[in-house]
């Protein structure tokens, strides 16, 4: 059998890669991955945060992706796909003397061709969601980096109507005009009422999702037009595409928004879906998937995301018959290693709870406190605040102190740098970075209801009576902490987690087991840090 040969082939090529660092489970997820593509059946794997952000567990499907005789799709960024084309697969295939075919496109239209397939999310998924057979069906494919796969989706399905459209719009409809100037100029009005925020977007609201209804209604209505004393034939004016298609998903339970440009008096508006499932539960059944991801879910059987993302329910019997459509998955989470992936974690007794007035200048004193004591351990200090106005105010404090060590979010660091950022930064540059010494976190990354398209998402949620912080907020804070956190197991160095939400919330005994392993402390000394740093024993 194939798991046979892949397990023979890929523990010989590990023990001839003398100095390059392993991964325990390489032969395991192997084995599961050529079982997948022998049987036609679904896996879902969870390799951990820290494996997921070194990337080394691509071993163990590239391995039986080439061996295997027929053809392969392989899902997966294209900074993933450069690293396979450039250095896994080739020293891979000179090893396994396999002269399987590679290709990188977005489609797989010979019938002929056994090769392996490496394409974009984007290009896939859009190919999907047409389901014109750009990749036929059957065909077994493996998405790597799925923790991102709900965003991808959102993303591709999102549909914007740019100021320049409206300019199309005017053309295309000639006898519409004013109708179309009217509700411009209306929703410039009501937009431009709406108070600044942080994060420059704006639901919309039932006004001005009125406005639009009123003007479509307009366009679609029949009119008589007289040119040279003849009545013209009836006709609905033929919007332009990117107007139908928006539309078209206007009438549905979608998130509206807009963005507005101040300075320039204009505004764009965006319909995406609420949620995905829907729309990727029938790509599932067409061929057989191995979905990869880092730190998908607490439980090995991953409940919360594949809800997320439209897979099938496995909490019934396995005994009992399979339902019609049902794709059948075989769920796999691998542990952390106790040893190389320990951290420690520092998390405060007595810090105010961050929704408290006393909170901001605690945590700055804090973070203050925790530089000053870990300058005789030499590495990256990385700062994460989730609140925009307090990252300015740290890092323009910080910068007072410590000069140009300090930058807010900028990738350019010297060595005994300070970078002070935000979290979609981090996760953005945190592989280009060297690991840093010290992590601090001033609050968890719960998503804030502040954010206008977060509270779209949670409005839907209490809207289908379903727990929405269970489902939303805290499976995206606890995937996002664990995946920040990853560059610091490299390093074995100090997270100080300075959000006393998790000694005094019911949620926080699940946010400690998302950054397990690790060694907690409650305390600091003057010399921890070049304690630590010289001997690398871990207290707790």
């Amino acid at each position: 059998m194939i798991e046979a040969e892949v397990h023979y082939s890929l523990h010989n090529f590990l023990r001839s890669q003398d100095g390059i660092p392993s991964w325990p489970h390489h032969l395991t997820m192997a084995r599961l991955v050529a079982r997948a593509l022998r049987l036609g059946r679904s896996a879902l794997i969870q390799v951990g945060a820290a494996c997921g952000y070194q990337g080394r567990y691509r071993l163990s499907y590239l391995a039986p992706a080439l061996i295997w005789s027929e053809p392969v799709i392989l899902v997966a960024t294209e900074s993933v796909q450069q690293r396979l084309r450039e250095v896994e697969i080739p020293r891979l295939q000179q090893w396994l003397q396999v002269n399987k075919v590679i290709q990188t496109r977005d489609r797989l239209s010979s019938g002929d061709f056994q090769g392996l397939i490496l394409t974009s999310p984007q290009a896939w998924l859009a190919a999907q969601l047409r389901h014109q057979g750009e990749f036929p069906p059957g065909v077994p494919t493996i998405i790597d980096g799925v923790d991102d796969l709900e965003d991808w989706t959102r993303t591709q399905l999102t549909l914007s109507i740019q100021p320049s459209d409206w300019d199309e719009l005017t053309l295309a409809c000639p006898e519409q005009i004013e109708a179309i100037r009217d509700a411009r100029v209306q929703l410039t009005q009501v937009l431009f009422q709406h108070p600044a925020n942080p994060y420059e977007c704006y639901l919309l609201s039932l006004l001005e999702q009125e406005i639009l209804r009123h003007l479509y209604a307009i366009l679609q209505q029949q009119q008589v037009a007289i040119r040279v004393g003849e009545a013209r034939h009836n006709h609905e004016p033929q919007l332009p595409q990117t107007w139908t298609n928006f539309w078209q998903r206007f009438q549905m339970d979608q998130l509206l928004w807009a963005t507005i440009n101040r300075r320039q008096g204009s505004f764009s508006l965006y319909c995406a879906p609420i949620e995905v499932a829907s729309t990727l539960a029938p790509i599932w059944s067409r061929q057989p998937v191995v979905l990869i991801g880092s730190a998908l879910d607490q439980d090995a059987e991953a409940p919360i995301f594949r809800q997320s993302v439209g897979l099938s329910d496995l909490t019934k019997s396995p005994q009992a018959p399979p339902i019609h459509g049902e794709v059948p998955v075989t769920c796999l989470k691998f542990s952390a290693d106790r040893h190389s992936e320990l951290i420690q974690l520092y998390v405060p007794d007595k810090l105010p709870l961050p929704n408290t007035p006393q909170f901001q200048a605690a945590f700055i004193e804090k973070v203050h406190l925790l530089i000053s004591w870990s300058a005789t351990a030499l590495g990256l200090t990385v700062i994460l605040v989730g609140d925009m106005p307090l990252k300015s105010q740290v890092g323009a404090i910080l910068a007072a102190e410590f000069g140009s060590r300090v930058q807010v979010e900028k990738a350019c660091l010297d060595d005994n740098g300070i970078l002070v950022s935000g979290w979609e930064f981090w996760r953005q540059y945190q592989s280009l970075l060297p690991a840093p010494q010290l992590l601090v976190i001033a609050t968890l990354p719960l998503p804030s209801l502040e954010n206008p398209l977060v509270a779209g998402r949670v409005a839907y949620y209490k809207k289908m009576r379903q727990d929405w912080f269970r489902l939303y907020l805290l499976p995206t804070a606890m995937n996002e902490l664990a995946r920040a956190i990853a560059p610091v197991r490299d390093a074995q160095g100090v997270v100080a987690l300075l959000d006393s939400r998790v000694l005094h919330r019911s949620y926080g005994f699940q946010v400690l087991a998302a950054l397990s392993p690790l060694a907690r402390i409650n305390y600091l000394e003057p010399n921890f840090f070049s304690q630590s740093n010289e001997s690398n024993d871990l207290i707790g």
